[in-house]
């Protein structure tokens, strides 16, 4: 997709652009493969507030997309390429040769009317999933999983791509997005090709009232608040900081790693930059 810069006709627009989306097909879900979103604007189960700045936006139905890739052996034809509202990749919907009714994360180069497959014996194209033990050095992947049949969590979102570098006994090295250098079982499954929608991150917004759209609140700076609000606040006009920068509940802001430790820590061979 291109980007589309609009006319300064308005404040709001000037400096506004956004995806020409001339690769979508319809505008229309499978009605078949859509649920009810349901809000919960940053709340949990309780009502308490776990993030800030969530509430509002434009309602959407949720898009089930599989992220398995569980039909082996079953050719798949493209039937459409669609605009998804719950992530910034496009989605593609199969129509696999027993009947059913798919829809996946839509690569780059994947195009109305192309066939695609999962399983082993899948060929080494873009949109073919099958177990990373059965790809060769230096693919292009995504849509990884990290423990066999669970289902992809690594490299979804649009324009991302990790490499598959190296195979090591049971596991496999993986270069993702980050920088990270990760060890996965060999056979997890991942699909060829890199993410489509790759303009997605030089869209501008534009104007608040569009990020409202997307379901989110505005944010104030700590440092116009009151000393009971934020750390930051208090003072006469504009004061600075003074000291550490630190977040509403008093820790460490920049340069403070925050990353909790995890059972999964053990198959990181190289950390992000």
């Amino acid at each position: 997709m291109g980007i589309k810069i609009l006319r300064p006709m308005t404040p709001g627009t000037r400096g506004m652009s956004r995806l020409t989306k001339t690769e979508l097909t319809t505008d229309k879900p499978e009605k078949s493969l859509t649920v009810r979103r349901q809000k919960f604007a940053g709340r949990n189960n309780t009502g308490k507030i776990m993030v800030r700045h969530r509430g509002g936006g434009a309602s959407r139905q949720y898009r089930l997309v599989d992220f398995k890739r569980d039909k082996d052996g079953i050719p798949a034809k493209v039937a459409s390429i669609e605009y998804d509202p719950n992530r910034t990749a496009n989605i593609a919907l199969l129509f696999y040769v027993d009947g059913e009714k798919r829809y996946i994360i839509a690569p780059e180069k994947l195009e109305v009317g192309m066939t695609i497959m999962s399983g082993p014996t899948a060929e080494f194209k873009p949109g073919n999933c099958l177990p990373m033990d059965n790809m060769p050095l230096g693919s292009t992947i995504h849509n990884i999983e990290l423990l066999p049949g669970k289902g992809a969590q690594l490299v979804r979102s649009a324009g991302g791509m990790a490499q598959l570098v190296a195979k090591e006994g049971n596991y496999v090295q993986v270069r993702l997005p980050s920088g990270e250098m990760r060890m996965i079982h060999k056979r997890c499954r991942a699909t060829l090709g890199q993410v489509g929608n790759i303009d997605a991150k030089n869209v501008n917004i534009g104007k608040a009232g569009r990020t409202r759209h997307m379901g989110f609140r505005p944010t104030v700076r700590g440092s116009v608040m009151n000393p009971c609000d934020h750390p930051h606040g208090g003072g006469e006009g504009k004061a600075p900081v003074g000291g550490q920068p630190q977040t509403p509940w008093g820790k460490p802001a920049m340069g403070f790693r925050t990353r909790k430790p995890k059972a999964s820590d053990k198959y990181i061979t190289k950390r992000r930059k």
